[in-house]
This record gives C-alpha cells, structure tokens and sequence, in this order.
C-alpha cells in the first residue's frame, strides 16, 4: 500500500487540513467541514469580481513600491560634481521615470494609473515624465534635456575631435515628484479600502490582509 502525504499545517488560530481528509474524518467534523467548505465556495462566487480587481491591484504594487524607493533614494543620495555622481543621478532618474511608465501604461490583469484619475495640477507633471519616458530613456529619441555632438578643430597637423555630451537633470529628483508619488500611493490604498468595503457589502463578512508599519523609506524624501 503506497503511503501518501498529507500536507497539515496550523497557525495561531486555526488548524489547516486538505480536503483529501474530510472522508477520514468523524461523522460529525465530516459534514461540519464539508458545509463550510460548501459556504465558502458560494461566497467566493459572489465575490469573485472583487477578487480578481484586488489581484490585478497587487500586480501593481511591486511597482508602486519601486516608485518610492528610486524617489526616496534620488533625494537621500550625496551629490557630487564629479562623473559617477553625475551617472548615478543619471541612472536613478531613469530609473524612476520607466517605473512610473510601466504603472501608466495599459496593461492587462494590473490596475494602473490613468492621466484621468490624477488631479489636474499634477497631470502636466505626469505628461512631463510620459515625454521623458517615450522620447529618452525608453527609447533613443530626441528631447530636450539630451544632446550630443562632435566639434571639429583642423590645423596644420590635421583633425582633432572633441565629443560633446550634454544631459540635463534634475539633482534629486524634480520638486512635483514628490507631490505625485504621494497621490500615487493614497490613490492605491483608497483602492485598496474600497475594494475591502464592497467584499464585506456583498459577502457580509470582514476581509481584512495583514496591516504592518510601512518600509522606513515610505515618505522619507529628504
């Protein structure tokens, strides 16, 4: 006879069995499990819209978590006039500005972040970073803030180049970001609660997820 493996856990409240057990069981646990398992199917039925909302918003959080941590690293980091300085708030900005592409853009099974839903004093500082995204650091085109040339000295002995390289930034991050990310972050948690409210209307039961301080960088900002 093969020996199979049953996978039985417990935490602090409750102890978990596989329904493969239920037969296993005494009568009267039996029909107690079986009825429960019974109920909490037809309530996940009736929730499952919900359900599938609140998974496509965690899709997103990864992202939004990035958001905050490039941000908070672009305002904490020394700057120096010096070329790895300047690479370095090179690469955080970009960064920053393709995360918050990703949660812009459409993407299907993750909630995002639409122009609509931003107040109309920050969208020109979304549209500044949508421009940023699509015309420097997603793709090679041309924008403003980079330039690049050759200068061209003839004499006697010949040519010589000098290269010219020109990128603009912001030291830390533009000002507004801040601002932005901040909504960006109620935005996702007044999501969040709605979503918990509407699955206690239509089920009558509480949803609750575990709620812990948030990283110590959330909102530190310099």
């Amino acid at each position: 006879m093969k020996q199979q493996k049953y996978n039985i856990w417990e935490d602090d409240e409750f102890v978990y069995i596989p329904e493969e057990l239920f037969e296993h069981l005494p009568e009267a646990y039996r029909q107690a499990a079986e009825a429960t398992k019974q109920k909490g199917e037809e309530i996940l039925r009736i929730a499952d819209k919900d359900i599938q909302s609140l998974i496509r918003l965690m899709k997103a959080t990864p992202t939004t978590s990035s958001l905050s941590y490039i941000f908070h690293r672009l305002r904490t980091t020394q700057f120096e006039l010096t070329m790895e300085s300047v690479m370095e708030q090179e690469i955080l900005t970009a960064a920053f500005i393709v995360t918050y592409g990703r949660l812009a853009a459409s993407s299907t099974g993750v909630t995002g972040i639409k122009r609509k839903s931003i107040p109309e004093h920050l969208r020109p500082v979304h549209d500044e970073i949508i421009d940023l995204r699509n015309k420097r650091y997603a793709h090679n085109g041309a924008h403003e803030t980079v330039d690049g040339g050759v200068e061209i000295i003839f004499d006697e002995n010949g040519f010589k180049l000098n290269l010219q390289m020109h990128l603009g930034f912001h030291v830390g991050g533009k000002n507004e970001w801040e601002e932005l990310i901040t909504f960006i972050d109620s935005l996702m948690h007044e999501r969040l609660t709605k979503i918990l409210d509407r699955l206690k209307e239509r089920t009558g039961y509480e949803w609750t997820i575990p709620n812990g301080p948030p990283p110590s960088w959330v909102g530190d900002y310099g």
